[in-house]
């Protein structure tokens, strides 16, 4: 399933409604059963599919940069009686294993986008469920900072995926449950595998939800929590700024955005990522970099970083491997490093630094191989350096003519945490306490390819006449290995050391939903996605593995 593009406008939704009123924001879904697009199945019940993820992504995105005086926003639904009833099932049910595996992992990323926006943004995100909160749904309402639920006798919240379909809640659900509402492990037990779900007293009491309101004083209930976080939070700040379409050229499959360049080799199945970094900083004048807005190089830089990484997800399932490069000047990133570092504390850089984070974290998430390759015409420093740490290897070039170059600076050391709640740096010097002072010693030094190798910062350093042929050997070897193996041992090494929240839905859980996916009892001619809605039911097999 090919998907034409991942941008989108509040003038274009089709399925939300978003209402700025001062402090307060209104995030409505009233998704539209049959949005004029063709598809091969209706979005009953507030149901929801790729595009409705795409425009929820859109708007977390847009409060944060366009309504910076947001502090509360409330998700509620614009249908009576039903907030959300989760994905939609025909779909996945008619979607290949990659599709649902990338759809589920997208839908993850965005309610993560919500929690830190919770986090680090001053936006508080309540879930005002007026209706029943099933699968997804739930789902959605758990990213949220507070879930509050009409008590009408029908609206319940529930995790209906295992009793009735066969898989597991794909964006989070157990973990959320267990590690983030602290439910005890025999009633979260319980409540997964009760189909109809919880309601009223019972929901709060096992710390499902956080209140419960009859219908009459509902929407005052949300009122008074929303009153109460409002108040709670502090913050100054400007004028937002516009998020502008991304320009994009598109030569074939491969894409060419002002920056960034997207170059696909579909019959060796491989693409080459690259980042061009500026000669200097187009200003230091922080009213300035206001004005530029998106136009501001590393914001500029990291969301056409991010639609590149969406298209080789959800449109090339074929690459297997990534080559990651960069040109320009290290001076350059440098220069903008020190700004991120300067004006931190000012409201639209600190949304730039979150979302340069989260796009690293995409690519921390992304089932492809990354190979970063430093010769002497990269910018591998700061916050691009960042791009080759995230990669699963870095080759770079001993050329004994003309220095290879790599640079550190303070954005290494903590502004880019991954999911693991660790830097790259820490990530890849894990239980070497020596080597990583060793390296942070050398924060702002041109570090040459000799001096990289040895501190660790690098995987190879073939001479220029090896280089070629090494680099193309690995290559090879890589694009003829076992996508599925691959994919499972790149996920395993990626995150070391502590387990978090993120890293248990995108290890623990995306595994096991990956795996299950495949299954007959899933999605077999009698598997329960197929027999959903239909007279007949789910046909098991017993052999329990």
């Amino acid at each position: 399933m090919t998907v034409d593009g991942f941008e989108t406008h509040p003038s274009r939704y089709r399925h939300w409604r978003l209402n700025v009123d001062g402090e307060t924001a209104r995030l409505v879904m009233d998704i539209q059963e049959d949005d004029g697009t063709g598809k091969p199945y209706l979005l009953k019940l507030n149901s929801y599919d790729l595009s409705v993820d795409i425009e929820l992504n859109d708007a977390v995105n847009r409060l944060r940069f366009e309504h910076p005086e947001v502090k509360c926003v409330v998700v509620t639904s614009g249908k009576d009686r039903i907030f959300c009833a989760g994905a939609n099932i025909p779909m996945l049910a008619n979607s290949t294993h990659g599709f649902k595996v990338n759809f589920c992992r997208f839908t993850n990323e965005t309610r993560l986008a919500i929690e830190d926006a919770c986090d680090v943004s001053g936006q508080t995100y309540i879930a005002a469920c007026n209706g029943v909160a099933s699968g997804g749904g739930y789902e959605l309402a758990l990213a949220c900072e507070e879930i509050i639920l009409v008590d009408d006798r029908s609206s319940a919240v529930s995790l209906p995926e295992v009793p009735l379909l066969g898989v597991l809640p794909g964006t989070g659900g157990l973990t959320r449950v267990v590690d983030k509402r602290h439910v005890r492990r025999d009633l979260a037990d319980h409540f997964s595998s009760l189909a109809e779900g919880v309601r009223g007293r019972r929901a709060v009491d096992w710390k499902l939800i956080d209140a419960t309101y009859k219908l009459s004083k509902f929407e005052e209930g949300v009122g008074k929590h929303v009153a109460k976080w409002r108040d709670e939070v502090v913050k100054t700040v400007g004028p937002g700024i516009e998020l502008a379409p991304i320009s994009v050229e598109i030569d074939g499959a491969s894409r060419h955005y002002s920056t960034v360049s997207l170059q696909i080799d579909e019959g060796n199945r491989l693409a080459t990522l690259s980042v061009n970094a500026p000669e200097t900083a187009s200003t230091e004048d922080l009213d300035a970099i206001h004005k530029e807005g998106c136009d501001w190089w590393p914001l500029r830089a990291f969301r056409e970083l991010e639609d590149a990484l969406f298209h080789l997800r959800f449109n090339h399932s074929d690459i297997g491997c990534v080559v990651l490069k960069t040109s320009g000047s290290r001076q350059g990133v440098m220069a903008y490093d020190q700004l991120l570092e300067t004006f931190a504390s000012d409201w639209f850089v600190n949304e730039v630094r979150h979302f340069i984070k989260r796009t690293l974290k995409r690519v921390d998430c992304t089932a492809k191989t990354f190979f970063a390759l430093v010769d002497a015409e990269s910018a591998y420093a700061g916050t691009l350096l960042e791009l080759a740490f995230a990669a699963d290897r870095i080759f770079m070039l001993d050329d004994p003519e003309t220095a290879v170059c790599m640079q550190l600076s303070k954005q290494n050391f903590g502004t880019f945490p991954m999911g693991n709640g660790l830097t790259r740096l820490q990530s890849r010097f894990f239980g070497d306490e020596a080597g990583l002072d060793a390296v942070a010693a050398e924060v702002g030094e041109e570090i040459e390819t000799p001096d990289a190798l040895d501190l660790g910062l690098v995987t190879f350093a073939p001479d220029d006449i090896d280089w070629d042929d090494e680099v193309r050997v690995a290559i090879e070897e890589r694009t003829h290995m076992s996508p599925d193996a691959l994919t499972g041992m790149e996920a395993n090494l990626r995150f070391v050391g502590p387990e978090t929240i993120e890293t248990k839905i995108f290890g623990r859980l995306s595994a096991w939903q990956n795996w299950i996916f495949q299954r007959p009892n899933a999605v077999g001619p009698e598997g329960a996605l197929k027999a959903f809605e239909q007279p007949t039911s789910a046909q098991f097999r017993w052999e329990r593995t």
